[in-house]
């Protein structure tokens, strides 16, 4: 009988991450142990199964394997000859599922824990040039930082903590509930491992302090509103010698005057006048490259849109430049002398004088209008 798919059997996708294989396992683990399914015969089968594809799809080499050859490149059945029984029972197997819900750990070792520092964002505020040329910029980022009065220690210059004497130095604690062994974060020092007597004055026993610092973020060229640059290990400092988290810097482009952006395109409003766009013409368009002509051909109307080639912008996603979009608005004359007023009058009559041809779509939409009254009316 041929073997079902690994990533069938932990329900998750061939892309998923080793913190998703790890969870989909636990979840079947727990469903599926002999000990909580005793009057059911086939869960020790499923939990074998569910085991060997977690043991197979959670080392890098044999996953990498066994998505190269199949099953033929692994050495099938090894991870799941093992039984329950021993080092294998359910207990054990579980012990760092429920470590991590009542925050602890198993299987890291004896000793204190360690805590990751939190990740921080940061909200980097670029103007559209900037955005498409790519810049480097200092940002001041307020964070938490590992205290130098104590190096980090949380006790007094000149003092050392104390080992806890409720989990020994090792900062977790072990409860029996019937079958469950449970280790979980010591919760007299909160997984420290280590009680402070003398309390650095600077601190205050935390081991880190509160500081603005200086940082320089380098901008790729092309980078849009809501991307995101990861600064590995600017985030807080960890505790109890812990890695530092992460600074995520996220890009908002602020509004332009001139353009508008959607991805690699630009689009922008030219005002037109009355004379221009009746008798045809040139005018000087902007763009991040600098001005161009744009030609404006006999009786443009308003709304009408350009197309220029290559004179948008790339993004951090793709070299390739995209278009500008110039719409025109052509300007009604404001402010008139009166002997302007009189000249648009006798253009005006001249214009009537030719009926539609001047005016097209005007003798077009009074026609519709006469026809809807007319339908109306009967």
């Amino acid at each position: 009988m041929a073997k079902r798919d690994f990533y069938e059997i932990l329900g998750v996708s061939k892309t998923a991450t080793a913190d998703e294989i790890k969870k989909a396992y636990r979840r079947l683990a727990m469903k599926h142990h002999p000990d909580r399914n005793t009057d059911d015969e086939s869960a020790e089968a499923r939990f074998k199964e569910a085991k060997e594809a977690y043991e197979i799809l959670h080392d890098e080499e044999k996953r990498a394997a066994y998505d190269r050859f199949g099953h033929d490149g692994v050495q099938a059945g090894a991870a799941g000859a093992g039984g329950f029984g021993g080092a294998e029972g359910f207990a054990d197997i579980f012990g760092d599922v429920f470590g991590d819900i009542f925050g602890g750990g198993r299987g890291r070792g004896a000793g204190p824990q360690v805590f990751r520092g939190a990740d921080l964002g940061y909200e980097l505020k670029l103007d559209l040039e900037t955005a498409v040329a790519g810049d480097t910029v200092t940002i001041d980022v307020p964070t938490q930082v590992g205290c130098t009065g104590c190096d980090g220690s949380g006790a007094r210059k000149g003092t050392t903590p104390t080992a806890c004497t409720a989990c020994q130095g090792t900062g977790q604690v072990r409860m029996q509930q019937g079958f469950f062994s449970i280790q979980q974060t010591c919760p007299a020092c909160k997984g420290a491992g280590k009680t402070i007597t003398d309390p650095c004055p600077d601190c205050h026993g935390r081991g880190r302090t509160r500081k603005t610092r200086t940082l320089s973020v380098k901008v790729p060229a092309g980078v849009d509103d809501g991307d995101r640059i990861r600064l590995s290990g600017e985030g807080e400092a960890g505790r109890n010698g812990g890695p530092p988290g992460d600074l995520y810097v996220e890009i908002r482009v602020k509004p332009h005057k001139l353009f508008e952006r959607e991805g690699s395109d630009l689009s922008c409003e030219v005002p037109l006048s009355f004379v221009t766009a009746t008798l045809g013409g040139e005018v000087e368009l902007p763009t991040l490259d600098g001005h161009v002509s744009l030609k404006i051909p006999l009786g443009t109307q308003s709304g009408k849109v350009f197309r220029l080639r290559g004179k948008g912008v790339a993004t951090v996603r793709d070299p390739r430049v995209g278009d500008l979009f110039a719409r025109v608005v052509v300007e009604t004359p404001v402010n008139l002398t009166n002997e302007q007023k009189e000249l648009l009058g006798r253009f005006e009559e001249s214009i009537r004088a030719g009926g539609d041809k001047h005016s097209p779509r005007a003798g077009g939409w009074l026609e519709t209008v006469k026809r809807f009254f007319e339908r109306i009316s009967q």
